[in-house]
């Protein structure tokens, strides 16, 4: 089992501290995230806190002095350590699924420590090779929307594929000029989120479209109603699932048994969650793809060592940080990315 291979790593934490990052971003928001800094023995182990309401961030870096992770562990202790604390420190954050969030950013810092420690990479304890990481293009289209962003994304680069989320918004037209550009991987209904600002409400005839219209792309989150469901009779192979997954057994508990899971690390929580699950798809035949919360730094990273290792062929929502950029470089990476000529711990540079 996979986590049988990292949990017995040493960590040595003698420092924490705390950095606030803020980006603008391609979806027209500003993104904050906070990136953990876990020190010792002369190494520092990254990861970052991807919680999404920025108010949410201010209570862990007010009260930094409060946390006390000094000491020896191994990674399971610091993961039982970590279950006894409050990272919120007696606030409550907006969304639950921040509280998975802050501690996958103590836990893969701590696993990025443990590994330098120890003079070794995921890739590595894992036994297993780092390989090229093939990814698409993550970006909501403005609504009204006619499909600009996505063919002026393919006039700079027509080799980039796309993951979209359709909106009620969405004319036939848009979704017949999209369609014609084979470039549409995935499509994200949003129909799973609930008291988000993408909450995309179930919508009938915008399902039937885009079942109709991109038959080979992956369809993300449906909701899944009486009118709905029977529209996926025949396509439940093309159903994937994201927002609902956390561990084993919310897969077990999925609505339409998946043959695609959107894996991103920050839901999971711990790596102990993350890793049982990819043991699990493997075990049942579940594919998996790489997903992305619009990370400013070091998450990204780690997204793409652990798609290199279980996922790299898959088409994974995780492309590097400048494509969420408002005004994205003309000199961006192309997919595949090439693995890290000398990886350390768990960074993927």
């Amino acid at each position: 089992m996979l986590y049988e291979q990292v949990s017995n790593l040493e960590i040595k934490i003698d420092e924490c501290q705390f950095t606030l990052h803020q980006r603008d971003t391609s979806s027209g928001f500003t993104r904050v995230t906070t990136v953990v800094a876990l020190t010792g023995d002369n190494e520092t182990g990254f990861g970052e806190d991807v919680t999404y309401d920025d108010d949410d961030h201010q209570p862990m870096h007010h009260s930094a002095d409060e946390l006390d992770l000094t000491g020896t562990y191994t990674l399971e202790d610091f993961s039982r350590r970590l279950s006894e604390i409050d990272l919120f420190f007696g606030t409550e954050p907006s969304q639950a699924i921040s509280r998975n969030y802050r501690q996958w950013a103590f836990e893969s810092a701590a696993l990025d420590l443990g590994l330098k420690q120890a003079n070794t990479t995921l890739s590595e304890r894992l036994d297993r090779k780092y390989q090229p990481v093939h990814f698409v293009v993550s970006t909501r289209l403005d609504d009204p929307s006619t499909g600009d962003r996505v063919i002026d994304w393919l006039d700079r680069n027509p080799d980039v594929s796309f993951k979209l989320d359709p909106t009620s918004a969405w004319t036939a037209d848009t979704i017949d000029r999209l369609a014609a550009t084979n470039a549409v991987r995935i499509l994200d209904l949003k129909g799973q989120y609930q008291g988000t600002v993408v909450d995309q409400p179930a919508d009938p005839e915008l399902y039937k479209q885009v079942i109709d219209v991109f038959p080979d792309a992956l369809i993300e989150d449906p909701a899944l109603t009486e009118e709905t469901r029977p529209l996926f009779d025949g396509h439940e192979h093309r159903v994937t699932w994201d927002y609902p997954v956390q561990n084993v057994s919310t897969v077990e508990q999925l609505p339409i048994d998946p043959e695609w899971l959107n894996i991103k690390p920050s839901r999971f929580g711990s790596v102990h969650a993350l890793f049982n699950t990819i043991d699990y798809c493997s075990e049942h035949d579940i594919q998996m793809f790489a997903g992305g919360q619009f990370e400013l730094d070091v998450g990204r990273e780690h997204i793409h060592a652990i798609a290199s290792l279980f996922y790299p062929e898959a088409p994974n929502d995780a492309a590097p940080k400048g494509y969420n950029d408002p005004n994205p470089d003309d000199d961006l990476p192309a997919s595949p990315l090439a693995p890290p000529r000398n990886p350390r711990g768990l960074s993927w540079k």
